[in-house]
């Protein structure tokens, strides 16, 4: 690869700092170009991490339209609130710039559809950050799914079980709303929500859900969330997100039940294999569980940086990155399918047509 990435950031709050040090880890083939946000205090406080003699070539701006047009960035990174995440980056796409985008990629179906189109009709690429599937016990897994080791899927199992108290929301008054985030299963479940489906063989059939509010009546979207999933090959999956675990987060864990396998990923990112048992007998399960274990400092987890070197290798051989836009588009969809079974007290078919989290304001009265 000759001709580095010239890299912009887009929205500098609680991810970015991991958002920096993937650019900084891939900077043999990447330059962090410019910085922007709203917050001329949030630029310099996540450039800390930037040695101070290159700090100064980057650029800040809080106008990413005027960044842009003065810098013209071939990779950009959209970490905003998530309902910016559509029209940022339809911008940069249109400008373009090659994207990653936060999760969720985007709050509505047709928005993420149009992103889509803007990528293919620009010829870039854009990617959903789901960093989660490049953790090495994710990666260790998957491989066993692909070498059918599982045999027949049967059934999955996501938790998510957290905590988020008033003083998160209140650093940030945009989360927990429908015009800006959705709830729980949006905002911290969706990356397990993501998993499970990517192992359990990717296509949804059919979904019954409860969401509910109960411990956080200052926000608008559920606090928990209950559901079951049918997939089209015929296995089913289970869905338990919350945030209201007293007194803090307890556990991220993932279940993978095969005719001829069992596999249970825990830890801070399901980042640790805690059950590895296959019929086949390959490879001795101790070891695997040591070999493929990470400790990772919070629940973001160490993916960031081999997502940011997948995509700079995609742009390079133009190709998809690992995590595609189109992944991105269908844990979306399973998210707001949850939604909508809940808000409507039924099954609800995939696919769905035009589906936004705007379409559930006002579920729990506020």
């Amino acid at each position: 690869m000759t001709d580095k990435q010239r890299y912009a950031l887009i929205g500098c709050g609680r991810i970015a700092p991991n958002h920096i040090a993937a650019a900084m880890n891939n900077k043999e083939n990447l330059t962090i170009a410019a910085v922007c946000d709203l917050i001329p205090e949030r630029m310099e406080a996540v450039l800390q991490q930037v040695p101070e003699q290159e700090r100064g070539k980057i650029k800040r701006y809080t106008d990413y339209q005027k960044m842009l047009t003065d810098i013209h960035p071939t990779l950009v990174a959209v970490a905003t609130e998530s309902g910016e995440h559509a029209k940022i980056g339809m911008c940069c796409l249109q400008a373009g710039a090659n994207v990653i985008i936060e999760k969720p990629i985007a709050l509505s179906l047709s928005d993420t559809r149009a992103m889509i189109a803007m990528a293919e009709k620009h010829d870039v690429k854009l990617c959903a950050c789901h960093q989660n599937r490049f953790n090495k016990s994710i990666q260790k897994i998957r491989s066993a799914v692909d070498e059918g080791r599982f045999g027949k899927m049967l059934h999955g199992a996501a938790h998510i079980r957290w905590n988020r108290g008033k003083d998160y929301y209140e650093q940030a008054p945009w989360r927990g709303t429908w015009a800006q985030d959705g709830g729980a299963l949006m905002n911290q479940c969706i990356h397990n929500i993501d998993l499970l489906r990517w192992m359990m063989g990717g296509e949804v059939d059919e979904v019954m859900a409860y969401t509910d509010n109960l411990e956080h009546p200052y926000i608008e979207a559920e606090d928990l969330g209950m559901a079951l999933v049918k997939f089209t090959n015929g296995a089913y999956g289970l869905i338990e997100g919350t945030t209201n675990i007293y007194p803090q987060n307890l556990e991220e864990t993932l279940y993978l039940f095969g005719q001829d396998g069992t596999v249970k990923a825990g830890g801070k990112s399901v980042n640790i294999i805690e059950e590895w048992d296959f019929r086949d007998g390959r490879g001795d399960p101790a070891t695997i569980k040591m070999e493929f274990c990470e400790n990772p400092p919070n629940i973001y987890g160490f993916g960031h940086t081999p997502l940011y070197a997948d995509m700079i290798a995609a742009i390079a051989d133009d190709r998809e990155p690992y995590v595609s836009a189109a992944e991105g588009l269908k844990t979306l969809e399973l998210v707001l399918a949850i939604y909508q079974s809940a808000a409507e007290h039924r099954p609800v078919k995939l696919p769905l047509g035009n589906c936004c989290t705007l379409d559930f304001a006002g579920r729990f009265g506020k």
